[in-house]
């Protein structure tokens, strides 16, 4: 597929009530992997890619670099591929369309962007929050990508839910083509399904208690897990390292057959 029929189809894709499920690689392997297991399209996660190069999230991966993976990812699966790019990687709404811009010469479907200033994880102003959206929105519409708009305060602890809901509704009058709180509760994510575009579901904490289905039923556009799968695998590293540091290794028994995982990384049905 072409980089243009990557984005309308990720924008098809998006059906409140009938969410895309999209899983969050950190590396060119496990980005193979979900689309050898079926996912349609898949983003970047800051966290998981943070995580592979040794540094901790939010603020500590360079732009050069994010966008360097991200394209990776975006030449190695035939599946639209949206970028999580944290604020943008600067204060100002300029910088902000640059990366938009940058994002899609790096061949991908989609761009989020977060009203949070990092490494300092504080909420930027409403004003500047909604700037900041609206230049990233005109960036997105000249070069066709889908802008995802986040509203990340709420889950850092730096406003309430009722303000997430507030940005969301301006990044949607903004013409932001998709809106995402992290965290929010389930009446919320109600709320926010009302204002038009379709809404990001985190599937971490309390929502990985319910089903797609349930999630689906709130409205919701698009399902995502972030950083989860890539921490569910530096869980499982830790603590079978743990074990058989401790002469136990067990653990080494649940791994997935090698020939299994060389198929599936050059290209090979394992059916």
């Amino acid at each position: 597929m072409t980089r243009t029929e990557k984005v309308a189809r990720f924008r098809e894709m998006h059906q409140p009530g009938n969410p895309l499920v999209m899983p969050n690689p950190w590396d060119l392997g496990s980005a193979k992997l979900m689309v050898s297991a079926g996912a349609k399209a898949v983003a970047t996660t800051s966290s998981g890619h943070a995580f592979t190069i040794g540094l901790p999230d939010l603020g500590y991966v360079s732009r050069e670099d994010a966008l360097a993976h991200a394209a990776d990812i975006a030449g190695t699966v035939d599946v639209p591929v949206s970028g999580d790019f944290e604020n943008g990687y600067g204060d100002s709404p300029e910088i902000v369309a640059e990366t938009v811009r940058l994002a899609a010469e790096a061949g991908l479907a989609g761009v989020s962007i977060e009203d949070m200033s990092y490494p300092d994880n504080q909420p930027y102003p409403l004003d500047l929050a909604v700037a900041r959206i609206e230049a990233a929105v005109e960036a997105a519409k000249a070069v066709d990508i889908v802008l995802t708009a986040r509203a990340d305060g709420w889950m850092h602890r730096g406003y309430q839910a009722d303000e997430a809901v507030r940005r969301c509704t301006a990044y949607a009058e903004g013409g932001a083509d998709v809106i995402y709180a992290p965290l929010v509760k389930p009446e919320t994510v109600q709320e926010l399904a009302k204002l038009g575009p379709p809404v990001n579901v985190l599937a971490v904490g309390k929502m990985t208690a319910l089903s797609v289905a349930d999630i689906a039923a709130m409205g919701a556009g698009r399902i995502s897990i972030g950083g989860a799968l890539a921490r569910v695998t530096h869980g499982l590293i830790l603590n079978a390292t743990r074990e058989i540091l401790g002469g136990d290794l067990s653990a080494l028994g649940a791994a997935a057959k090698a020939g299994d995982i060389d198929a599936i990384l050059a290209g090979q049905s394992t059916d």
